[in-house]
């Protein structure tokens, strides 16, 4: 993928989240979480979308992504997003809505910025309690390098020791406060990625 202007990199910079619908967990098996990140890369082979770190949570997931239009986010989510559910509600026979609302996108500017997004999202389980260190955890970006993309920021010599580091509260706390909030991104409406019919085949944000 040719190299994209630093301003123009910085102006299409998403964290990417939704959770399970009523915070129902999504992931109950690693085959849930494998297929979902099998899905997630078809989609990227299919759209210019970039991906600098991500983490799944048992019903809900963090992405900071790149796209050159908040409309090629949309499409790559869709597609991303409508072939998951499918495969979910075949092989778990299920049916109706599995996430809640579509996705929030929330706007990533500065690269001070993107360093807080990018040790928010890999430290959540951490901060949820599910391991002690964030590269203990199976189903973020750290356990899978092939699909992401080299940061556009200069990350610390030593990662793993950057990520150790707790994120100060304030910081934590001002990220929670925009998830909680509506997203301040929106996406151009697409069909409902969620509901679908049958076809044959840790609570940190």
């Amino acid at each position: 993928m040719p190299r994209i202007a630093r301003a123009q990199l910085n102006a299409h910079l998403f964290h990417v989240l939704n959770r399970g619908n009523d915070r129902t967990v999504i992931f109950h098996k690693d085959g849930d979480y494998h297929a979902f990140l099998r899905c997630f890369g078809n989609a990227k082979a299919k759209h210019l979308v970039r991906a600098f770190c991500f983490c799944l949570m048992p019903n809900h997931f963090h992405f900071l992504l790149h796209a050159d239009t908040p409309r090629t986010l949309g499409m790559f989510m869709h597609r991303w997003m409508t072939s998951h559910v499918r495969r979910y509600h075949a092989h778990h026979r299920t049916s109706g809505h599995l996430w809640q609302d579509r996705f929030k996108t929330f706007p990533v500017v500065t690269d001070d910025h993107f360093l807080t997004v990018f040790r928010y999202v890999l430290q959540n389980p951490v901060r949820a309690g599910l391991v002690q260190r964030a590269e203990d955890w199976l189903w973020s970006s750290l356990r899978f390098p092939e699909l992401i993309d080299p940061a556009p920021v200069t990350l610390p010599p030593d990662l793993q020791q950057w990520l150790h580091e707790t994120l100060p509260e304030h910081e934590v706390d001002r990220l929670r406060t925009l998830i909680n909030r509506p997203a301040l991104v929106r996406t151009p409406p697409v069909p409902s990625d969620d509901v679908l019919p049958q076809r044959q085949a840790g609570q940190a944000s």
